[in-house]
């Protein structure tokens, strides 16, 4: 039987591993996010993981990662479910309220917003015809609902399926803790056949990312988030657990906190509370974004090396393009750019005229010109 001509079975060979590639990938892109998810959780958690393993010996690796696992679950699993159940009953709250002002009639709006130029007229309008006639918004209110149900349905679809992603989140940190050395051991051994010894570099640089992200921006944003909520507790602000959830929303976009606390000194402020307004606005802007403005740039600069800005770049695109996991994904992926680029210049023909600095404010103003 004639061979194949060598350069012909190369070619088989590669168009065979792309058709594997791929449908490997598509058997696997629902998994991908919980992987990562998975992973991040590994890695941040890995010294407690650790600790417990060698309490409970080398070979009892399974009972340290089911130990490990067990602890996870019950550190993001009751807060979500008191979360869910204050939401829950805030929400609750929030509906009668609106409710009770739409029936009676009375819903004022403060006079400073009537004052407003061009749209301080048709809030006017539009609060007098619900006050003349209350019934016939909640008419309204209730079609518009009936006509647009299936909202709720995707809704109820989507928090499903964050659920289900959840719990593959939880399976797969059993298998990282146990085999995480294995994996990682295997990973960087092929990465290295690809692209060389540099993959060490490139791999720390993801590692110090990655706990400068998470530390910089998801940290950041929970002591944020819980200094905002105790000024609303404080002040006496409805329904203070939905608004502190929604300030750790917006925390976690640089620069975003003080959109949440100053729209709550503003609605404060609209309702006479001048006190109560004036206090959230200085504890935010003295206390809460103090973090954001100063704690959160020196843990991401300090510690990657990498321009702040490139980080929010990164943040805020890979928020856009991934979803919430690209809060991790974004930063990495440019910050292994910026790897690249800096090696790049360094063994280039014309590295001898730069300096040993990887940062622009590196360089010394006396340094040697370029020409």
């Amino acid at each position: 039987m004639q061979e194949l001509n060598p350069s012909l079975q190369r070619v088989l060979l590669f168009c065979l591993c792309l058709i594997l590639i791929f449908l490997g990938y598509d058997v696997l892109k629902y998994f991908i996010v919980p992987v990562l998810w998975a992973s991040i959780i590994t890695y941040m958690t890995w010294p407690i993981y650790k600790y417990i393993q060698a309490r409970c010996g080398e070979h009892r690796r399974s009972l340290g990662a089911a130990i490990m696992m067990c602890l996870v679950t019950l550190v993001i699993g009751l807060p979500l479910i008191f979360a869910v159940f204050l939401l829950q009953q805030e929400g609750r709250n929030l509906y009668v309220d609106l409710h009770s002002q739409l029936i009676s009639g009375h819903i004022s709006i403060p006079d400073f917003i009537l004052n407003l130029p061009m749209i301080g007229p048709e809030i006017a309008r539009i609060v007098q015809e619900i006050n003349a006639n209350p019934s016939s918004l909640t008419q309204t209110m209730n079609t518009w609902i009936q006509a647009n149900l299936s909202y709720g349905k995707v809704v109820a679809s989507e928090i499903s399926r964050n659920l289900v992603k959840l719990g593959f989140v939880i399976m797969t940190l059993f298998f990282f803790y146990r085999d995480g050395k294995v994996i990682l051991h295997q990973v960087s051994k092929a990465l290295e056949k690809i692209v060389g010894p540099r993959v060490h570099h490139y791999l720390d640089t993801i590692s110090d990312t990655t706990r400068a992200v998470v530390y910089g921006v998801g940290l950041t944003a929970v002591a944020q988030a819980l200094l905002a909520g105790l000024s609303y507790f404080v002040a006496g602000v409805p329904n203070p657990m939905v608004l502190t959830l929604i300030t750790f929303i917006f925390a976690l976009i640089p620069f975003g906190t003080p959109f949440a606390y100053g729209a709550v000194s503003l609605w404060l402020f609209s309702q006479g509370q001048t006190l109560e307004s004036i206090g959230v606005m200085v504890w935010g802007i003295c206390i809460v974004s103090t973090s954001d403005n100063v704690i959160r740039p020196l843990v991401i600069s300090g510690a990657t090396q990498i321009p702040f800005i490139l980080i929010m770049f990164g943040v805020l695109g890979g928020i856009a393009s991934f979803g919430l996991v690209g809060l991790f994904i974004g930063p990495v992926l440019l910050a292994v750019l910026l790897a690249i680029w800096r090696e790049w210049l360094h063994e280039s023909p014309e590295a001898t005229l730069l300096p040993d600095a990887t940062m622009a404010h590196d360089i010394d103003d006396q340094s040697p010109p370029l020409y």
